[in-house]
């Protein structure tokens, strides 16, 4: 803004010096009314102010489309769809037949492939570290691709108020090398989890605080596009008063 700012300044004190009372040579035209010399010169500059920011914006918005898969050679991305719940974040991944709740591991150096949705309210998925923050919509589909470079551990929330969980309604985002990656998937498979099927879903789906991240060791197939669908209802939202069912006000020891 200061190339616009400082010029008009600088403008405005040398027309008030040069057209001062004292100054003879300044031609006073009291019946001037238009100069296409001056209107081509001040609409010239907020024009080429416009163009440049929106091809900046244009080209950005273009190269960080969301919704853009990430160029990989050879690698197919992996999928994970996200589900937002009353205030947990559910995690499916199809391929594997696994999901996992309020914790997230992906093989850092791969590009993965998210499908968004919410099973209650609007809401934000966001990794702050990551570079990402997209909506999750009630009966909708958003797409995000992501990819970690490099092995980390990064905090991720929701960014948008949606009750009075929002508060608790973060996760773990895990990135791993791919090998740990694998022997994590398997590691859920054999494990005692239970089945994510239509009734514990039905359970998770409950406006709860969970305490601690988990896992399932089974999914039932097409169980997100259910979700997506409303064949498995949506959850209620926001209740009105203080808090919800199976939730408590949170209080200080």
């Amino acid at each position: 803004m200061l190339a616009i700012v400082i010029p008009t300044i600088v403008a405005t004190l040398a027309f008030a010096w040069w057209f001062r009372a004292s100054n003879k040579r300044a031609v006073y035209r009291p019946h001037w009314v238009y100069s296409g010399r001056i209107e081509l010169l001040v609409w010239s500059i907020p024009a080429l102010v416009i163009f440049f920011l929106g091809g900046v914006i244009w080209i950005g918005s273009h190269d960080l489309d969301p919704a853009r898969p990430i160029a990989a050679k050879s690698v197919t991305p992996l999928e994970v769809q996200v589900v937002s719940l009353d205030w947990k974040w559910l995690f499916i991944y199809p391929a594997q037949e696994i999901a996992s709740v309020n914790h997230l591991v992906l093989p850092a150096g791969m590009p993965v492939h998210f499908s968004l949705t919410s099973a209650s309210v609007m809401n934000v998925f966001f990794v702050p570290r990551l570079g990402s923050m997209i909506y999750t919509m009630s009966g909708m589909v958003t797409q995000l691709n992501l990819q970690s470079d490099r092995p980390a551990e990064l905090y991720g929330e929701s960014a948008q108020f949606s009750g009075d969980g929002f508060s608790d309604m973060h996760f773990t985002l895990q990135a791993v090398p791919a090998d740990s990656f694998a022997h994590w998937v398997e590691s859920v498979r054999r494990s005692a989890g239970p089945e994510l099927d239509r009734a514990s879903y039905t359970e998770l789906a409950r406006q709860s605080r969970p305490a601690r991240p988990f896992t399932y060791s089974k999914v039932t197939d097409g169980l997100f596009m259910h979700v997506v669908t409303h064949e498995l209802a949506p959850g209620p939202g926001p209740q009105e008063g203080r808090g919800g069912p199976g939730v408590t006000a949170r209080t200080e020891q």
